[in-house]
């Protein structure tokens, strides 16, 4: 499972859907992502580098990946995912016609009327979403603090912490668990070693 993308932005292209997906070249391999109208906003120009928070999806015979400039971004992706019929695609859809923040402000509040106006969420999904994650959003909000903003695509965190969260989804672990027992680390000094940090998220996992 592919958690994170540290590389060179080389592409960004529209499909006839209108996803857009970008390329990020990590050590001579290309991984393609679909993003967000606001994740790609938030990127460099092709040709910098980039760091892009990963949710790999898996279905049938194939996977997905979808990458975000925040972790916040990425934790009310894979919430609306759990929406029943709504999926990755329709998840992306929210995000970009909203936000992170002001989607989950208005499945918080719950403005199904808001939500139905977005394109092509229509009144039915609007109301599954307000069901399902309602007052799962209103964790999400207190967590991400008044902003509800994180570390922008270039991130803030330290990439000794990125590795970590990797390796914990890597394990199984859900992303946001993971970016909370990372949250809770001490930031890494001189000698620190990934074995010893991601030893130490473990213990804080839930069991």
């Amino acid at each position: 499972m592919i958690a994170r993308l540290h590389g060179t932005f080389v592409e960004h292209r529209v499909d006839p859907r209108g996803v857009e997906y970008v390329v990020v070249d990590c050590g001579g391999v290309g991984y393609e992502a679909a993003v967000s109208a606001a994740t790609r906003a938030a990127l460099p120009a092709v040709g910098s580098r980039v760091t892009l928070h990963v949710h790999t999806h898996f279905a049938q015979d194939r996977f997905a990946l979808y990458g975000f400039a925040t972790l916040e971004e990425r934790e009310l992706f894979c919430a609306l995912t759990d929406v029943d019929k709504m999926g990755p695609a329709g998840a992306l859809k929210v995000l970009s016609a909203a936000g992170h923040v002001t989607a989950a402000q208005m499945i918080a509040a719950g403005d199904e009327a808001g939500l139905a106006s977005l394109k092509g969420i229509g009144k039915a999904t609007a109301k599954k979403i307000v069901f399902t994650l309602r007052e799962r959003c209103e964790l999400l909000l207190a967590s991400w603090g008044a902003a509800g903003a994180g570390p922008g695509p270039t991130g803030a965190r330290d990439p000794l912490l990125d590795e970590v969260a990797a390796a914990l989804v890597s394990l199984g672990y859900r992303p946001a668990a993971a970016d909370k027992a990372v949250a809770a680390l001490d930031v890494p000094g001189d000698g620190t070693t990934l074995e010893m940090l991601l030893r130490a998220a473990l213990q804080k996992m839930p069991r």
